[in-house]
């Protein structure tokens, strides 16, 4: 059986692990650009952990200019299973408070410059994502948070917007008619590409601030995000540990499979620049490359 990996997107901090052995930084080179900076790995008992700040060593890249492809791809390249994002988002909801979590089951879709599929240039595939988080991930993350005590809210909705401004207050009154439960800038491109690479992808959503849809309140600043999501930090860890106790009960899922029946081009016309960027992901699917 193949030993788990198990990576983790989100702030730099969160692998300061206790217990946290053979550490080492890892460069990966990717067919699809630089990733956000290099990979940390390391060993927690048994399991295999890669970590990826997402906006680079000491927050340098913006949401809109993050490398999503060449982040997903490093981490499949280094043998991750399943994927781990903590990040932080606003609040939509009176009942969703600054601290809380919410282990999201649902996106929309509301940026506009981001590449958000490896398939392109020679290669089509069209992947299933009516449910675009992996459920038994999510069922981990739940659980795991509950353990420790943390006030979770089990499912909801993720509105990704293109920022890196924050919305206007007609917008963020626009997505609360929608119904939605977080806003954030940078989950949807990786659960996209998460299920292109057939990994499983859980959001841990930690909430820091309510957006700017209360007009008694002062609108939204990264000042006040920083100071919440750095008290975040400790919440993010301690459900890190618990994830994984429970992740060797992840046997097999969908997200596993989900390109066997997603390429649609014909092997013959497939073109050989995309047969070598997609290598890694296709491979395993006897007859789709030669």
């Amino acid at each position: 059986m193949a030993q788990k990996v198990m990576g983790i997107v989100g702030g730099s901090g969160l692998y300061e692990l206790e217990g946290l052995t053979a550490i080492k930084e890892v460069e990966i080179t990717t067919p699809f650009g630089k990733p956000s900076g290099v990979y940390v790995t390391g060993k927690l008992g048994d399991l295999s952990l890669v970590f990826l700040p997402r906006h680079g060593a000491g927050h340098t890249i913006p949401p809109h200019e993050i490398n999503y492809r060449a982040n997903i791809y490093g981490f499949k390249k280094l043998g991750v299973q399943q994927l781990l994002s903590f990040s932080a988002v606003g609040s939509m909801k009176e009942e969703i408070k600054p601290g809380e979590v919410v282990v999201v089951d649902q996106f929309v879709d509301r940026t506009r410059t981001r590449p958000s599929s490896f398939f392109e240039n020679g290669c089509v595939a069209h992947v299933s994502f009516a449910d675009p988080v992996c459920p038994a991930l999510r069922k981990i993350l739940v659980q795991s948070g509950e353990i420790c005590g943390i006030k979770i809210h089990n499912g909801g909705t993720y509105v990704c917007i293109e920022g890196p401004q924050f919305s206007t207050r007609a917008e963020s009154l626009l997505y609360r008619s929608w119904n939605v439960d977080v806003i954030g800038m940078t989950n949807l491109p990786e659960a996209r590409l998460a299920r292109e690479a057939e990994l499983c992808y859980g959001t841990a959503a930690l909430v820091t601030d309510f957006d700017c849809w209360r007009t008694h309140d002062s609108s939204v600043d990264a000042a006040e995000v920083l100071s919440v999501m750095r008290q975040n930090i400790n919440r993010a860890k301690d459900m890190i540990k618990e994830v994984i106790s429970h992740i060797a009960s992840i046997q097999s899922c969908s997200c596993s499979s989900a390109l066997k029946h997603a390429v649609v081009t014909q092997n013959e016309v497939m073109s050989q620049e995309a047969r070598q960027k997609l290598s890694l992901f296709l491979n395993k699917y006897q007859g789709v490359l030669s």
